[in-house]
């Protein structure tokens, strides 16, 4: 007795291979653009959030140390730069001699490493450089003044959506974050 196998391909065709590359395909054209959005939404608010956070760390430092805390644009996370805008990263630190600068006596709390390449974060004219709190927690300039201001985070050009985000620091001292559609 012979006993025959009946032997049967287990490939696929080219018809099937043709119709999932299609599908992949189709998968991949919705899920890349939303999953761009998607890394350059979570940026932005872990940036907010980073400043948000460090400002209120700062602003916290202040009141429990009893004298000024000032948080300013620091490249290299030892010395205040006046130039440039703040996505080269920052420093805090207790500011003694309340010149917004971190100085000889003064004492460094904590850094803020640079943002990713094409991200952009500026402060307008009173939080240009730096901000400060006081001992109650106020923000103030380095002339005493009230100290308030906006800073505005942007995604890499092109902006997906032009969304960015917006820091807005009040006299007290507390700040809020706004989405804006409004990036350039």
């Amino acid at each position: 007795m012979i006993l025959t196998v009946n032997k049967r391909n287990q490939g696929v065709t080219l018809v099937e291979l043709m119709v999932a590359m299609a599908v992949l395909g189709i998968l991949l054209a919705i899920g890349v653009p939303s999953f761009n959005q998607f890394t350059v939404n979570s940026r932005l608010t872990s940036y907010a959030n980073s400043m948000l956070s460090n400002m209120s760390q700062a602003r916290s430092e202040a009141i429990k140390r009893n004298n000024r805390v000032a948080l300013c644009k620091s490249a290299d996370g030892l010395v205040c730069n006046n130039g440039g805008d703040w996505d080269q990263g920052w420093i805090a630190f207790s500011d003694f001699d309340n010149n917004a600068t971190l100085g000889g006596g003064d004492l460094l709390l904590f850094t803020m490493p640079v943002l990713a390449n094409g991200y952009t974060f500026s402060g307008n004219a009173n939080v240009a450089n730096y901000v400060s709190f006081d001992t109650q927690g106020m923000a103030r300039l380095t002339t005493g003044g009230a100290q308030a201001g906006t800073f505005t985070i942007c995604p890499p050009a092109p902006a997906v959506g032009g969304n960015g985000r917006q820091i807005v620091l009040n006299f007290s001292g507390r700040a809020r974050i706004a989405t804006i559609t409004t990036c350039p």
